[in-house]
């Protein structure tokens, strides 16, 4: 697997690591928060996203046509180079999680993690081999990526979210 969303693997298993899935479903004092289970699907929906859109621009065997913005361009530098992820923003709602009907452990989750980031991980070796290092796919709201600025995407947004998942873990003493 690629380093950087190995990282990113390596440091999801650590933050899920001995839960089990009654402890899943704490969230932070406030109840409209995700849980820590519905933080990790709500990954797993982003992640689904980035498979699709990569599926589709191996489908069409060329990059996008799109060109980022001005704004864009200045969001993927701030991402992709200062591993900075603004805060407050809702997730749109395609990657919004459902409520939990079925509990899952940490294993469980870390398991489900693996599983898509295996491969994505394969998508994006496929898309490098066939795009090189041109913006070939588009995120939602970043605009075309390249193959490594959507693994660093991937790291930096799971950062924002295991830093959650921590003060979840701290708020509850697990």
């Amino acid at each position: 697997m690629n380093t950087v969303l190995n990282q990113l693997r390596r440091e999801i298993e650590s933050s899920l690591h001995g839960l089990n899935a009654e402890q899943t479903q704490l969230r932070p004092s406030t109840p409209s928060k995700w849980s820590t289970q519905q933080i990790i699907e709500h990954l797993l929906l982003t992640y689904s996203g980035a498979e699709m859109a990569l599926n589709a621009r191996l489908a069409k065997r060329r990059p996008t046509l799109a060109k980022p913005t001005a704004h864009q361009r200045i969001q993927q530098f701030a991402v992709c180079n200062f591993g900075y992820f603004p805060h407050g923003r809702s997730a749109p709602e395609t990657v919004t999680p459902a409520p939990t009907t079925h509990q899952l452990s940490g294993a469980e989750l870390i398991a489900a993690i693996e599983d898509h980031l295996s491969r994505l991980d394969l998508l994006c070796n496929e898309c490098e081999q066939l795009f090189g290092k041109t913006r070939f796919a588009a995120h939602n709201v970043l605009g075309p990526l390249s193959v490594n600025q959507w693994r660093r995407f991937q790291l930096i947004h799971g950062r924002h979210h295991l830093k959650q998942i921590d003060a979840i873990r701290k708020a509850h003493n697990v």
